[in-house]
């Protein structure tokens, strides 16, 4: 997938119940090139209307959110004509999560606890113009 923006940055949005979790990827995405922090969300009304409203090129999303699942707010945004590429980043990484995240259209499926190092290792494909084939079955 080729993100297309209008700058030379990624926007990246953060939908996460958990403060730290979300305090730990904006200090690991600001130490990145050409990625920009647009929004953060812990609940899914948040997320849904934060993504809709700023228009990210990349949500980071965890299926568990303060007031229900992330796999609901997946499956609406990728609703959206422009919808944005979708890293599932979770605690609860059980083959069944993975399958039905990647069936309602999450690009990458990573779990907290083992792939975390990996997110930049995908901003900097993403920079590069490469992108996924939703090959991210590790875990």
């Amino acid at each position: 997938m080729i993100i297309s923006r209008s700058n030379s940055e990624i926007k990246v949005f953060i939908a996460d119940d958990s403060l730290i979790v979300r305090e730990h990827l904006v200090t690991l995405l600001d130490e990145l090139a050409g990625v920009e922090i647009v929004g953060q969300a812990e609940n899914v009304a948040e997320a849904i209307s934060g993504i809709r409203t700023l228009q990210p090129d990349v949500v980071i999303l965890d299926i568990r959110l303060r007031d229900g699942s992330g796999i609901d707010v997946l499956q609406n945004i990728k609703q959206d004509e422009a919808a944005p590429m979708v890293i599932i980043l979770t605690n609860y990484p059980y083959p069944g999560y993975r399958k039905r995240c990647l069936d309602a259209g999450a690009d990458f499926f990573l779990d907290k606890s083992t792939e975390f190092d990996q997110i930049p290792k995908l901003f900097e494909l993403l920079n590069q113009g490469a992108g996924s084939d939703r090959s991210s079955q590790a875990g």
